[in-house]
């Protein structure tokens, strides 16, 4: 089996085989600097960006309200795993200013592109040194937030 887990801060992968009621670990492998929080920061970023265009207005350096974007964020990416498109809104983000915005699940893919792409290496990484075959892999086990991001369906 394949153990996925894009947890909030790691990816890590690992190839397990079961036999007689005992798990082995064939391989491991991972990228310790990817991970939920990253792609949120992707949203983040887009927004701080859009803002500032709308506003002129930037609120990079500012604590409150980008502690109130990244929670309306964090919501939109998990919006996004079910449905097309979703709201970033956020009342009074800076100096009594609203701030909405419409993310599809296409542009959050776009944002996000080469995130999907570092997961891919570590992924044919720990089927190699495995000696595991693809098609001889039983089971896809998805572990963390960010494994149900449809893209990661996709890549896997």
């Amino acid at each position: 089996m394949l153990i996925v887990d894009l947890g909030g801060g790691t990816f890590d992968v690992s190839v397990l085989c079961l036999e007689e009621g005992v798990f082995e670990v064939k391989a491991t492998s991972g990228d310790t600097h990817l991970g939920g929080e990253d792609f949120d920061n992707r949203l983040v970023q887009f927004c701080i960006k859009d803002f500032k265009a709308k506003s002129g207005v930037d609120i990079s350096g500012l604590h409150a309200p980008l502690r109130r974007l990244r929670t309306q964020c964090e919501k939109v990416k998990r919006l996004l795993s079910s449905s097309f498109q979703a709201t970033v809104d956020v009342d009074m983000l800076h100096q009594g200013e609203d701030y909405t915005v419409e993310i599809s699940r296409a542009k959050f893919e776009e944002l996000c592109g080469d995130l999907f792409i570092r997961c891919l290496p570590p992924i044919s990484e720990v089927i190699r040194v495995s000696g595991v075959a693809k098609e001889q892999i039983d089971e896809v086990v998805l572990v963390g937030g960010s494994t149900r991001i449809p893209k990661m369906a996709e890549i896997l």
